[in-house]
């Protein structure tokens, strides 16, 4: 069940209320881990509060937040690779893991209790090996969850309710209010990291992002749109590892066989198809596409290109922390997974098109 480094720690007691009414009964097991959350929140909220007041005063003495830059792809297609390595450059603000746990908290109580939390962070990220520390860029859906916008992270900690809350939110089954309140929530907290981070363009990557760029282009026009994509057997059989390794640790209600192998078909194409429709009108220097394999084979070249076709920030100077970040990776091993016959018969009939498309092949009893 939950651990006590849930991210619901960092909510504030209403939002916190309002998720545990809408989505309880929560297992009698994970009391003791909400009423410390619920404690947690209270203790927090003057803090919480006065921040908030502050923050709708400094907002208007900084500068405007910029265009941001967004990764995208699917779960498990190397979204993170991608923005750990653009985000060694330093030329780009990002999430760190510290305004993740407390997003409500970015500007005030973060720094103070900064040395403590950092402490805290898990040495690598349970679903994959990457390592975790107080600088390692983070995507948004973790803190925005937090501060109550829509999101499947509520179907991991309420899985009573995974179905409804992935539909509502990857699929695009989000209500008009909804959308709306995401929305706002989402300047908020892009307008404080901006702060936190001083000022530089955010690089932000979610895969949810994927089926989103229409939403996101409706507030930044001029953003720019990086889609990495990879062996579509790998990403169904790392998904599903995914959503499986996360749930014993956010899961505060019981849970069996969940519908996660289908949501994960049916969303992959829904969102490559939106990407699709999303970007067509997009110009070169807006939208660039890359595959994993590429990106793993030949980093430098591949950022390079991204750097060029974007026209960001001059690729010569982002070189050198890249390359040391690089070679700290020679030791990493990503996990292995064994495509066994009936589950790739099972890929192939749901994505036999994004397949053929990439030219990509999955072999019988081999790791992937």
């Amino acid at each position: 069940m939950a651990s006590l480094s849930h991210p619901l720690l960092g909510s504030t007691p209403d939002t916190l209320i309002k998720l545990l009414l809408a989505n309880g009964p929560v297992a009698r097991d994970c009391w003791p881990h909400v009423a410390i959350f619920l404690a947690v929140s209270i203790a927090r909220w003057p803090f919480s509060a006065a921040e908030r007041v502050a923050f709708q005063v400094i907002r208007h003495q900084h500068q405007p937040l910029a265009d941001p830059v967004f990764i995208v792809g699917y779960w498990r297609s190397g979204t993170t690779h991608l923005q750990n390595l653009m985000a060694k450059s330093g030329q780009f603000g990002y999430i760190t893991p510290l305004a993740t746990g407390m997003p409500w908290d970015i500007l005030g109580l973060v720094s103070w209790l900064e040395p403590l939390l950092e402490k805290a962070l898990p040495e690598n990220r349970s679903i994959d090996n990457v390592a975790v520390t107080p600088t390692s860029p983070q995507e948004d859906s973790i803190p925005l969850a937090t501060m109550g916008a829509t999101s499947y992270y509520h179907g991991l900690y309420f899985p009573s309710h995974f179905e409804a809350h992935f539909r509502r939110e990857v699929l695009g089954e989000m209500s008009k209010a909804e959308l709306e309140k995401w929305r706002r929530l989402l300047r908020h907290l892009y307008e404080k990291v901006s702060i936190h981070q001083d000022h530089r363009p955010l690089l932000i990557k979610n895969p949810v992002y994927t089926g989103y760029v229409r939403h996101l282009r409706q507030i930044w026009p001029e953003a720019k749109f990086i889609h990495i994509y990879r062996n579509p057997y790998r990403v169904f059989l790392s998904t599903r590892h995914f959503f499986h390794s996360l749930l014993p640790e956010l899961a505060l209600q019981s849970y069996g066989e969940l519908p996660i192998d289908q949501l994960i078909l049916e969303s992959y194409p829904a969102l490559m198809e939106s990407l699709g429709k999303d970007t067509a009108d997009l110009p070169a220097d807006q939208f660039v596409e890359l595959s994993f394999e590429a990106l793993s084979a030949n980093p430098l070249h591949e950022l390079e290109t991204i750097y060029r076709q974007l026209r960001l920030p001059d690729f010569e100077t982002a070189r050198p922390p890249i390359e040391e970040y690089l070679a700290d990776l020679k030791g990493y091993r990503q996990n292995e997974y064994i495509l066994d016959a009936e589950t790739r018969n099972t890929i192939e009939q749901h994505w036999g098109p994004l397949i053929q498309q990439w030219s990509v092949s999955g072999s019988e009893h081999h790791p992937l």
